[in-house]
């Protein structure tokens, strides 16, 4: 009988420390469940992508035209005599800069000098005469009819020893205008004629840019526009002038207008055919807004930059605008002081988390003249 008794007792024991087990195995598995996220329900995300970014900025944009040309002077001429004869004196040397009345060159005034001696002697004797007929016709000694031919001699010698006299002073060839002195073409005793060509003269100072535009931007061009250019043999350099001279006249076969604006250059520095590369300021644009070049995605005809937005990157079409050297204006789809990705653009989704590296791209200022 007592071993009947010990044998439930010992089952019972067993099946209690069972259940026990069990407890503590279903808090264990329920501890490990609480501690780890369920799969695909509040998990953490893909970590953020590192990209470059830009701050857009405002800026004075010009819309321009641009064109080509050459530096031309002001006034230039090729001087040529305006008497015949030898030429007794060279007084000025070539790249020499002159005033204007400068004498430049002598022709021989021999023979005229020998002329307005004469016509001199001939107009002294015609006022004598004139004066002698005068009092012959107090005395009744002569008529009316004499005493004008006498002071008809008398004007005529004038007239004749005046002109020998703007003759032989313009026997001394002088500067028309101040500027420099070009390449001679003549030497000491040439003979030479109104048609032989001496020297050239041009003003240095201001200069003028010469260009042609299409036709198409004709109701674009207004006087005193602003024009800035750059010349191919002063490389690094900017020069700045003012439109003084739109043709009025379109030029075939090419159909172009010629617009030519006047710039300072006291250093000498623009030499006349030089070889330009002009802006036409047509609009000035002072608060535009101006992003790096290379923010911009070109897809399928539009144009596309991605902007950083509360860690996250977004998409934005862009309406393009004025270029300059590696930034272009951005006339819709972005507002100043917005970051715009320059860098790693071609990883980015829609909404994708972005962790930004701000990059400085300042303009390029041209050196101006």
């Amino acid at each position: 009988m007592r071993t009947i008794e010990r044998a439930p007792r010992a089952l019972a024991r067993s099946l209690a420390l069972a259940g026990g087990l069990a407890v503590l195995l279903a808090g264990c598995n329920k501890a490990e469940s609480a501690g780890k996220p369920a799969e695909g329900a509040g998990g953490e995300g893909p970590p953020p992508m590192p990209v470059e970014v830009a701050v857009a900025r405002t800026d004075t944009v010009v819309d321009a035209i641009l064109a080509t040309g050459q530096v031309e002077a002001m006034q230039s001429i090729e001087l040529r005599p305006e008497v015949e004869g030898r030429i007794a004196e060279i007084l000025v040397r070539e790249g020499a800069y002159v005033a204007q009345g400068t004498p430049l060159f002598k022709v021989d005034d021999a023979e005229l000098r020998a002329q307005v001696a004469r016509a001199e002697a001939d107009r002294d004797l015609a006022q004598q005469s004139l004066a002698r007929t005068k009092e012959l016709l107090d005395q009744k000694a002569s008529s009316q009819s004499e005493l004008e031919r006498a002071d008809a001699t008398a004007r005529s010698n004038d007239a004749q020893l005046a002109l020998l006299k703007v003759r032989l002073a313009r026997t001394t060839v002088r500067a028309p205008f101040a500027g420099v002195v070009g390449q001679r073409s003549v030497s000491l005793g040439d003979y030479v004629t109104t048609d032989t060509r001496l020297v050239s003269l041009q003003t240095v100072s201001p200069q003028r840019a010469a260009f042609q535009v299409p036709e198409r931007y004709a109701d674009q061009l207004r006087m005193g526009q602003q024009v800035t250019f750059r010349v191919a043999a002063l490389p690094g350099r900017e020069f700045t002038g003012r439109v003084d001279f739109v043709d009025p006249v379109v030029q075939l076969p090419g159909r172009t207008i010629t617009v030519k604006a006047v710039t300072p250059n006291p250093k000498r520095t623009l030499q006349s055919g030089m070889f330009i590369e002009a802006r036409l300021a047509t609009a000035v644009r002072p608060n535009a807004i101006v992003i790096p070049e290379d923010a911009i995605v070109a897809l399928q005809g539009s144009s596309f930059v991605w902007v950083v937005s509360q860690g996250k990157a977004t998409r934005r079409q862009v309406d393009l605008g004025v270029r300059t050297p590696g930034f272009v204006e951005a006339r819709s789809g972005v507002e100043a002081a917005e970051q715009v990705v320059v860098g790693g653009q071609e990883r980015l989704a829609e909404g994708a988390p972005v962790a930004p590296k701000v990059v400085n791209r300042a303009p390029v200022r041209s050196q101006e003249s």
